[in-house]
């Protein structure tokens, strides 16, 4: 470890000595860029993170003098992964250089990529806000390089995350939207009555139970298998009990679905929302009464 970082200290003092000094043609850029990929590299190796990414930002710039533009959002790339590891908001200030290069080139497939990349790094920060901007940025990249399948992806994060944040409208279409694109790709047809699961599940979380009918009318008109499935007999019961005001119907159907098809927790703790106002109405009736 010891000597990779003398080394990867030497390669950089090296290639700042080449930048200072006298140059044709950009050739101590070139120069000072082999040395600084050395350098970057040695740093890795010595695990010096936050070092190693100074290392890729520092050839970032050379790149840019050179006026290699894939090259220099390249190197961003590479210091946003070293600094991954050590500073986070680094790392997207990276990526969000090397997004704006990418763009430049007309290379949207590698924006979009890393568009969801800093989706990712927000999310793992717990800053859903953020994580949602990013993932929505990188769903319409994606969208329009025709990647349907990672922009459905990027959606479903950003309906989970609107939901979680009670904006049920917006998770509701993108769903319905997810489930209507499906419908006509034989790889993703399967997946379709999951998309109305949770369309319908964001339905009752709102809580009007004629809009719960309507939605699952729409739904068969979308699909007409799935009036069969075992989701849309949980949508239509949960309904029926929501209508009733029957919390011990409301229980009753979730787990026997459940018995079968286990929910996970972000269906759980929307069913769960759904069933304290359930609980608040009949309490409501007894004062009454």
């Amino acid at each position: 470890m010891g000597d990779q970082l003398a080394r990867a200290e030497e390669f950089e003092k090296k290639a700042e000595k080449k930048l200072t000094g006298w140059g044709i043609f950009g050739s101590k850029h070139e120069d000072a860029a082999d040395l600084f990929d050395k350098a970057a590299n040695s740093f890795k190796l010595a695990k010096s993170w936050d070092k190693a990414g100074q290392a890729y930002v520092k050839l970032a710039n050379c790149h840019l003098k050179l006026d290699s533009k894939h090259e220099a959002a390249q190197a961003y790339v590479d210091a946003a992964h070293c600094y991954k590891k050590s500073n986070t908001s680094e790392s997207i200030s990276c990526l969000e250089r090397a997004i704006a290069m990418f763009c430049d080139i007309g290379r949207l497939s590698m924006a979009a990529r890393y568009y969801k990349e800093i989706a990712e790094l927000y999310e793992s920060e717990q800053n859903i806000e953020q994580a949602v901007v990013n993932f929505e940025r990188a769903a319409d990249f994606f969208q329009n390089e025709e990647i349907t399948t990672t922009a459905n992806q990027c959606k479903q994060k950003v309906a989970q995350y609107a939901a979680q944040l009670e904006q049920y409208q917006k998770s509701i279409e993108i769903y319905e939207e997810i489930a209507r694109q499906s419908l006509n790709n034989n790889l993703l047809k399967y997946g379709v009555k999951g998309h109305l699961l949770n369309a319908g599940i964001c339905q009752l979380c709102k809580g009007d139970v004629v809009a719960i009918t309507n939605a699952l009318e729409k739904y068969q008109e979308l699909d007409p298998t799935f009036s069969a499935t075992r989701e849309y007999r949980l949508l239509a019961d949960i309904a029926a009990a929501i209508d009733e005001e029957d919390v011990a119907k409301f229980t009753d159907v979730i787990k026997e679905f459940d018995s079968m098809t286990p929910l996970d927790s972000w269906k759980t703790t929307l069913l769960l929302r759904v069933k304290e106002k359930l609980k608040a109405k009949e309490l409501e009736e007894d004062d009454l009464t």
